[in-house]
């Protein structure tokens, strides 16, 4: 199986942490950081290649992770010369990506079985299948139910719960076939496109822990209660050969074998 990360945005709502490192590389608790979680988990779960699209800072990245040989995996590289969105870094790989893939942003913390989420994927059939996360949003207001100017209902601060994307996908290769290499494009514009071609995309529906490390109070959050989700976000199992990898130690390594910090 092969998954696709992507790592190559600025985590501009993280600053000033991602000024020195890129968001992927922020350490989790004492001992980890975003892409070793993910690494590892991708590799317990049967992964046994990735990809990494990687940008700002990339040096960094490519230092860090290196060829994937610690963790089990076969880890290549695509770089952009210039930023491509979400779905974007794809369309150049086009050539070298099996049928059916996973692609998952690069800041996500879950305990999703991405194996799981591809085999759904794959036997569905559909061009593209998002994991969501059902969120729920509180009014403070009473809300009218209103119909031709007359009150027909009526409910007292509503809980309105949704699903949202959880920034994990299965795709087919055939779902880049109609976009040239270079041409920047997020998820949303690709789910608008399917929809406007007679395709719905399939979702895949989760209840688990996810946190999308976007802001640093959702940082913060995940480093006050690593130790409490260190079990499920890092089920027992062998990891990686080399004990700094992953480490705050591993990163400031990775930092200085690259000879880059900005």
């Amino acid at each position: 199986m092969h998954a696709v990360i992507l790592a190559g945005g600025k985590g501009v709502r993280l600053r000033p942490y991602t000024t020195t490192l890129p968001k992927p590389l922020m350490p989790i608790g004492d001992s980890h950081s975003i892409l070793q979680i993910v690494l590892d988990q991708l590799a317990s779960h049967g992964f046994t290649s990735v990809t990494l699209a990687i940008n700002y800072l990339g040096p960094l990245i490519r230092a860090f992770v290196g060829d994937g040989r610690r963790w089990g995996l076969t880890i290549d590289y695509v770089e952009e010369d210039r930023p491509l969105s979400t779905v974007g870094p794809l369309f150049g790989l086009k050539d070298r990506l099996p049928d059916e893939f996973l692609v998952m942003n690069g800041d996500i913390l879950t305990d999703l079985d991405y194996a799981d989420l591809l085999r759904t994927h794959t036997v569905s059939g559909a061009a593209l299948t998002l994991a969501t996360s059902e969120r729920v949003h509180r009014i403070d207001f009473g809300v009218l139910d209103v119909d031709a100017g007359r009150i027909v209902g009526f409910r007292e601060k509503p809980a309105l719960r949704y699903p949202v994307s959880m920034g994990v996908y299965g795709m087919s290769r055939k779902t880049l076939t109609p976009y040239p290499p270079g041409v920047p494009l997020g998820f949303d514009q690709l789910v608008l496109d399917l929809l406007a071609a007679g395709e719905h995309p399939a979702t895949y529906p989760f209840d688990g822990f996810w946190l999308d490390i976007g802001r640093p109070e959702d940082y913060d959050e995940a480093n006050r209660t690593f130790l409490q989700l260190k079990p499920i976000l890092l089920p027992a199992g062998p990891g990686p050969a080399d004990p700094a990898v992953g480490s705050v130690a591993g990163v400031a390594a990775g930092i200085a074998r690259s000879g880059e910090g900005r």
